[in-house]
């Protein structure tokens, strides 16, 4: 009989291995000598335990499932307790009690893992979901649709739910989604309405302009075209091609009526020039009459002039109140001058400044012979009020003296 620590093989041939419980017949050995038996059946346990230590390392380094390495452990276990095979299948026993315990804390970490993973995904789905719901509000609608668009692409990298979860958080989303763009189509509906409501208005606006376009009526047309300016900008914009073409139509006519009074004032400016060279030098003839000397002759020069001012036409309006003003004060001062001489041959006027003048003088004498009795009887306060009385007198009559004058009196 040979031996070895772990087996034996006995006279007949056959194969023991010895274990914890006793030994067990791993098999019979006859071709052989015993020492052989024994070789060989050691190298059956040394592939078991070559298959054991890949299994542990595939449990440790890679994501093996722990299903798999169950089922590997189970077989590896069979090929232990059953197999035929001489060694230490004890500890073969117990490297894969630990690895059981290696693949189930595995498990369990990844259940956590998992169970956190989900945690985390219906948070960012949460989260997700209440952006979307508020953004379903917003009338930010290029900002708000790239927006919702991204977080759809969010939502698809995040891992699935629990079905129930996942169906009930989706069926929120994608409903503020679909509000969302309700929103935005009856938007857009709406302004595609007023564009087409305001094209409709320009293109009226366009046809009155070019009907205008050949108008000579300066001023009012001008004025309508201010006012069709107006509508313009009140009514809105319309679909972009049709706005950039029935603006570049309301623009063109306008600018045939603009550049037709253009042309027509600029010629009329030039004459305007021309007529004010001409008054110019007739103010400087006017301005000659002053001061007067002969007022028939100079209200004759001056009736001349008056007719060749007005023959003569517009001045650029700028220039017209320096030049009126400064006629104004040639005409004035002939009025002035017609009136002075009214006054001067006026008889009524005469004989009232004539009895003023008597009266006075008569008050004067009166004075001054009181003057005189008083300072007979030397009474000098009645002397100094009577002088003070007559000084007053003198001087009104001095006054109307003078106005006598003026109508050569």
């Amino acid at each position: 009989m040979t031996s070895d620590p772990w087996g034996r093989v006995d006279d007949e041939g056959t194969v023991y291995v010895r274990t914890a419980e006793g030994e067990r017949v791993v098999g019979s050995w006859q071709a052989g000598s015993p020492d052989e038996a024994l070789a060989y059946f050691t190298r059956k346990y040394e592939g078991i335990a070559v298959e054991i230590g890949l299994l542990e390392r595939r449990v440790r380094t890679t994501d093996l499932a722990a299903k798999d390495a169950l089922t590997a452990v189970e077989h590896l276990r069979g090929l232990v307790t059953e197999g035929h095979a001489v060694g230490d299948l004890a500890a073969l026993a117990k490297r894969l009690d630990v690895l059981v315990g290696e693949v189930e804390a595995k498990r369990e970490e990844r259940r956590a893992s998992r169970a956190k993973a989900q945690e985390e995904a219906k948070a960012a789905k949460e989260a997700l979901v209440a952006e979307s719901e508020q953004l379903a509000e917003s009338t930010q609608w290029r900002e708000a649709g790239d927006r919702l668009r991204a977080l759809v692409d969010t939502w698809k990298a995040l891992p699935r739910l629990d079905r129930k979860a996942d169906d009930e958080l989706w069926h929120r989303f994608s409903h503020a989604r679909s509000t969302f763009s309700k929103h935005r189509k009856a938007h857009f509906a709406t302004l595609d309405q007023q564009r087409d409501e305001a094209r409709q208005h320009k293109e009226r606006l366009v046809k009155e302009a070019e009907s205008l376009s050949g108008s000579t009526d300066w001023g009012a047309t001008a004025a309508r075209y201010r006012d069709l300016m107006t509508e313009w900008k009140a009514a809105g914009r319309a679909q972009r091609e049709a706005e950039d073409e029935l603006w570049a139509r309301f623009r063109g006519a306008q600018d045939v009526f603009f550049q037709a009074r253009s042309a027509v004032f600029d010629e009329r400016d030039a004459d305007e020039r021309v007529n004010q060279v001409a008054k110019e030098a007739l103010l400087t003839e006017a301005e000659a009459l002053l001061p007067i000397s002969d007022l028939k002759a100079v209200k004759a020069s001056y009736r001349s002039i008056s007719e060749r001012w007005e023959e003569i036409g517009h001045v650029p309006r700028d220039a017209r109140p320096k030049l009126e003003a400064r006629l104004h004060v040639v005409d004035r001062a002939i009025r002035e001058a017609e009136e002075a001489e009214w006054q001067r041959s006026n008889p009524e006027a005469r004989a009232r400044a004539q009895g003023m003048t008597g009266l006075l003088q008569s008050a004067v004498d009166k004075l001054e012979k009181q003057i005189e009795a008083a300072r007979t009887k030397g009474d000098n306060g009645r002397v100094a009020k009577l002088e003070s009385e007559l000084a007053g007198r003198r001087e009104l009559l001095d006054q109307a003296l003078k106005g006598l004058q003026e109508f050569g009196g």
